[in-house]
C-alpha cells in the first residue's frame, strides 16, 4: 500500500481513537461527579448512612459514602495508574497519569476521600477538554481528507464507468457533474463551471473554470458539467500533499519547543525527588507522617509537566492549521519562530509583486499620427505571435474595441528577439525594437526625445515611424497594501529583479518599497540575500519558487507564490501561498509574532503557577484538590484556550 494512502487511513483511525478516548474520559468524569454529589448529599442529610460495621482493611466505621468513595476512586485510580505505569516502563519517564494516580490513591490512603475523588474528576475533565481543543486544531487539516471523494466517473470509449479514485491513472478523463466534488487534480478539457476552492485555497468566492484551467481534488463543482483530464494520482493530489505537509510540520519543531522538551526531562525528576524527600525525610524530622505525606502529594501534582509541555506545541500547531485554513502552508514551528524574528522581507518582482503579465499602458505618436491607427495595425500583425508583448498589444486593441481581425494580413514574418513585420491591407507594417528598425534602414534620431522604456516597441507604417508603445508589468492589486502593512509592522522591504533598473525604480516607488535592485542575474539575487542576512540577521524572501529557488533556499524563510506552480513551490519553499495573495505575507508575520508571544506567555504562566503552588503546598497552605485545579489541569486548559486566540486572528 502507498505511504500516502496509509497516512490517509491513519487519519481516520486516529480520529476514531481520539473520539473513543474522549468518551471514556467524559464517562469517568460523569461517574466521579455523580459520586461526589451523592456523597455530599448523603453526608449532609444522613451522615453518610452508617452501615454498622467496621471496614477491616481501613479499620474505620463503614458508611455508604466511604464505600462509594473507596470503590470509585480505587477503580479509576488503578485505571489511570496503569496507563501511567506503562509509560514509565516503556518511555522511562513520569507521565501525568502516573502522578495523578499516585496523588489520588495517596489521598484515599490518608482518608481524604473527597480530595481523592476531586483530583481524578478534575483530571478526567481536563483530559476531555484538552483532547477536544487539540482535536479541533487537527481536524482543521484532517477534514480536507474527509471531503475527498472515494469514487470517480471515468469516460472510456464514450461510456461512463464509476471506479475507486485509487484506480484512476493520470491521462484518464473523468466527468464531474454539478454539486459534486472533483475527485482528482487535473485540467478541464471540456465544459465550464464555477468551482468552490475554499477547501484548498481559502478563497470565499467560487472561481470560474474553463477549458485549459487546472482544478484540484476536493473542490466543489457548483453549476456546470466538467470533463477533466487527470494529471495526478489520488495520493499525489494537492490536498493530499497539503495534509501530509501540515501533519509532518510537527516534526520540524521550533527551538522553544525543543527547549521545553529538555527542561521537562530535568524538571519532573527534580520535583518528584523533592516530593519523595517531603514524604520520607520530613516526617523523621517533625514526626508527622500524614501531614508531610499529604504535602508530598501536592508536590507530585505540581511536578506534572503537561501545562508547559502540551501548550507550546499546541500553540505552534494551532498557528499552522489557522494558516492552512487561509491557503497558507507552513512546514513547521521552526519557520513560525523565524518569521517572528524577520526584519527584512525580500520580494522578487516578476510573478510576485507583479503578475508577470504585460499591459500596454501608453502610446506615444509622432508628427500628428493617430495612436488608434498604430494600435490597429500593430494588433493585426501581433495576433499571429505568442510573445508576451504581442499579447499585451492584442489585449489593448480588444479592450478599445478595434476591429483588427477585419484587416487583410499577408507575408507575416516574426524575427525572434526583435519583432514582427508583414503587410496589413497592402501596407508594410513593422512592430519591433531598435535593432529591427536599424536593419531596415530607419533613422532613429526621432526616438532621442523619449525615454528608453518608450523606445522599446516601435511601430512603423509604410516606412515611417508613427508611434512607440510603452508596456508595463501589471502590479498585483494587493501588493501596495501588503508592503504598507509590513512597513507598519517595522519590517524593511527590498525588491530584486532582473528587469531594468529604471523599471525597478518605478515599481518600487509605486509600492513604497524601501530598497530595490535591478539588472540582476540569479547569482546576483543570491549574493544580495546573503549580504542582507549578514546585515539584518533573519531575512525572508518571497518568490515564485522556480526562478528564485537559489535565493529562496539561501534565505532564512523562503516563501513561494503557489499559483504559478504549486508543485514546485511545495518542494522548494518553507512557506507556500497556495493562492497568490501577497496580503497573506503580513498575516503570516503577525500570526508568527503572536504565536511566539503566546508560547512564551504560556511558559511563564505555567512555570510561575507551579513554583508558587509548590511553595504553598510544601508549607501546607493549599489543599490537594486546589493544586490539581489550578496547578496542572486548570492552568493547562487556560493555556490551551489562550492558544485558540490564534485561530481567530486577522491582519
Amino acid at each position: 500500500m502507498n505511504k500516502n494512502v496509509e497516512k490517509h487511513e491513519t487519519l481516520e483511525i486516529r480520529e476514531r481513537h481520539g473520539e473513543e478516548e474522549r468518551e471514556i474520559w467524559i464517562f469517568i468524569a460523569i461517574g466521579l461527579g455523580f459520586t461526589i454529589f451523592l456523597s455530599i448529599l448523603l453526608d449532609r442529610l444522613f451522615e453518610g448512612i452508617p452501615l454498622g460495621f467496621i471496614i477491616p482493611v481501613l479499620n474505620e466505621p463503614a458508611t455508604v459514602t466511604s464505600i462509594l468513595y473507596h470503590i470509585v476512586v480505587f477503580v479509576v485510580g488503578i485505571y489511570v495508574g496503569y496507563m501511567g505505569l506503562k509509560e514509565l516502563v516503556v518511555e522511562k519517564r513520569f507521565s501525568v497519569e502516573f502522578l495523578m494516580s499516585v496523588a489520588a490513591l495517596g489521598a484515599l490512603y490518608l482518608d481524604f476521600l473527597f480530595e481523592g475523588a476531586t483530583v481524578l474528576l478534575l483530571y478526567s475533565l481536563s483530559e476531555y477538554f484538552e483532547d477536544y481543543i487539540e482535536d479541533r486544531a487537527r481536524k482543521t487539516v484532517e477534514r480536507l481528507s474527509k471531503y475527498m471523494p472515494d469514487q470517480a466517473i471515468v469516460l472510456e470509449n464514450g461510456s461512463e464507468k464509476t471506479i475507486h479514485v485509487k484506480d484512476v491513472k493520470p491521462g484518464m478523463t473523468i466527468l464531474v457533474k454539478p454539486g459534486e466534488r472533483i475527485p482528482l487534480d487535473g485540467v478541464v478539457i471540456d465544459g465550464s463551471s464555477y468551482v468552490d476552492q475554499s477547501l484548498v485555497t481559502g478563497e470565499s468566492v467560487p472561481v470560474f473554470k474553463k477549458m485549459g484551467d487546472t482544478v484540484y481534488a476536493g473542490t466543489l463543482n457548483t453549476d456546470g458539467v466538467l470533463k477533466i483530464n487527470v494529471t495526478k494520482k489520488a495520493e499525489e493530489t494537492l490536498v493530499s500533499r497539503i495534509v501530509n505537509l501540515v501533519l509532518e510540520s510537527r516534526e520540524r519543531k521550533a527551538s522553544i519547543e525543543r527547549l521545553i522538551d529538555k527542561f521537562a526531562r530535568v524538571y519532573v525528576p527534580i520535583v518528584v525527588s523533592l516530593a519523595a524527600f517531603t514524604a520520607i525525610v520530613m516526617p523523621r524530622i517533625t514526626g508527622s507522617f500524614e501531614i508531610w505525606f499529604y504535602r508530598s502529594l501536592i508536590l507530585l501534582v505540581v511536578s506534572c509537566p503537561s501545562a508547559f509541555v502540551v501548550s507550546v506545541p499546541a500553540t505552534m500547531f494551532t498557528a499552522i492549521t489557522a494558516a492552512a485554513r487561509k491557503g497558507v502552508i507552513i512546514k513547521g514551528g521552526v519557520y513560525i519562530e523565524k518569521m517572528a524574528r524577520v526584519k527584512t522581507m525580500v520580494f522578487d518582482k516578476t510573478g510576485t509583486l507583479t503578475l508577470g503579465k504585460l499591459k500596454l499602458s501608453e502610446i506615444h505618436t509622432f508628427n500628428g499620427h493617430d495612436g488608434k491607427q498604430a494600435l490597429l495595425y500593430a494588433a493585426a500583425l501581433e495576433q499571429y505571435s505568442n510573445h508576451p508583448v504581442a499579447e499585451a498589444i492584442v489585449n489593448k486593441a480588444l479592450e478599445d474595441g478595434l476591429e483588427f481581425r477585419e484587416l487583410e494580413v499577408k507575408e507575416v514574418r516574426e524575427i525572434p528577439g526583435k519583432g514582427i513585420l508583414g503587410l496589413v491591407n497592402g501596407t508594410q507594417v513593422i512592430v519591433g525594437n531598435k535593432e529591427l528598425l536599424k536593419e531596415y534602414g530607419f533613422d532613429l534620431e526621432v526616438l532621442n526625445k523619449i525615454s528608453e522604456r518608450h523606445a522599446r516597441i516601435i511601430v512603423s507604417i509604410n516606412n515611417s515611424i508613427i508611434a512607440t508603445f510603452c508596456v508595463k508589468d501589471v502590479v498585483r492589486e494587493d501588493a501596495i497594501e501588503a508592503v504598507k502593512t509590513l512597513k507598519a509592522y517595522g519590517v524593511r522591504t527590498v525588491m530584486l529583479t532582473g528587469d531594468k533598473t529604471e523599471v525597478a525604480e518605478e515599481i518600487a516607488k509605486k509600492l513604497g518599497i524601501n530598497e530595490f535592485y535591478g539588472d540582476l542575474l540569479p547569482e546576483d539575487k543570491l549574493r544580495i540575500v546573503d549580504k542582507l542576512r549578514a546585515k539584518d540577521s533573519l531575512v525572508a524572501m518571497v518568490g515564485d519558487g522556480v526562478n528564485d529557488a537559489p535565493a529562496l533556499a539561501a534565505s532564512d524563510v523562503g516563501i513561494a507564490m503557489g499559483g504559478g506552480g504549486v508543485d514546485v513551490a511545495l518542494e522548494s519553499a518553507d512557506i507556500v501561498l497556495v493562492k497568490d495573495e501577497l496580503i497573506q505575507i503580513p498575516y503570516i508575520y503577525k500570526l508568527s509574532d503572536k504565536a511566539v508571544k503566546i508560547a512564551k506567555q504560556n511558559i511563564v504562566a505555567s512555570l510561575g503557577t507551579k513554583l508558587i503552588l509548590g511553595a504553598l503546598g510544601f508549607l501546607g497552605l493549599i489543599p490537594l484538590w486546589f493544586a490539581v485545579a489550578t496547578g496542572d489541569d486548570g492552568v493547562t486548559l487556560l493555556l490551551l484556550l489562550n492558544t485558540l486566540r490564534l485561530a481567530k486572528m486577522k491582519i
